[in-house]
């Protein structure tokens, strides 16, 4: 048995369907998340010597209306579509092989893989100091009122200024999250469903970014 690692680069772009639990042989629950990953179109191979850089760019996610300059690019594919709702590029650290027109599926992963999955975080609005920064707030009893969730001193008297990165109440959420060793527990490759353990960043029906580390 061959101990060399498997180095070829695998990515694909996917929907998150929500979180559910399995078992495993010792009854154990294992909590995972359901990803629709793919089928995506490659629209185009990037190369050192034209684009300046090596990348493959994927379209996922079909619909019915597009720009004309979309559709054309989309047309040099062959892709069999008048658009698509997500366009990425994911950077190569090698020149790929693919072509564009080439299909990927959730069958590009297997079982036991290890991922780097991106997605954006939830959107949570304008939130205070309590709920954004996990401030302890103020004493709830010995005189304290109107003031129990709120931030205290932000800087001293002599410089007359609030320091940059001072903690305080802010917009929270909708940031671009990454978590990485999120192994592959089982794939559906019948309707391009990964199970993937633990959770992942984002509301349900969101984009993810997934590439094998």
């Amino acid at each position: 048995m061959s101990d060399k690692k498997d180095t070829t680069e695998k990515f694909i772009l996917g929907i998150k369907l929500g979180m559910s639990q399995i078992f495993d042989d010792k009854a154990k629950i294992i909590p995972v998340t359901l990803v629709q990953a793919g089928p995506c179109h490659i629209l185009q191979v990037k190369n050192q010597g034209k684009d300046g850089y090596d990348a493959i760019q994927l379209g996922f996610s079909t619909k019915k209306k597009s720009n004309k300059p979309e559709r054309g690019h989309i047309k040099k594919s062959d892709a069999k579509t008048s658009g698509f709702r997500y366009i990425r590029e994911f950077r190569l650290t090698a020149p790929s092989q693919a072509k564009a027109g080439e299909k990927i599926g959730a069958n590009v992963f297997t079982i036991g893989d290890k991922l780097q999955v991106t997605g954006t975080s939830k959107a949570k609005g304008f939130q205070g100091v309590v709920k954004r920064h996990n401030f302890r707030g103020a004493p709830a009893s010995h005189g304290t009122k109107h003031a129990h969730r709120q931030g205290g001193s932000i800087g001293a008297t002599d410089p007359a200024r609030v320091f940059k990165g001072t903690r305080m109440a802010g917009r929270m959420g909708s940031d671009t999250i990454t978590v990485k060793n999120i192994k592959v527990v089982d794939i559906n490759e019948k309707d391009n469903i990964l199970i993937l353990k633990g959770a992942m960043p984002g509301n349900n029906r969101s984009l993810l970014k997934l590439k094998k580390i």
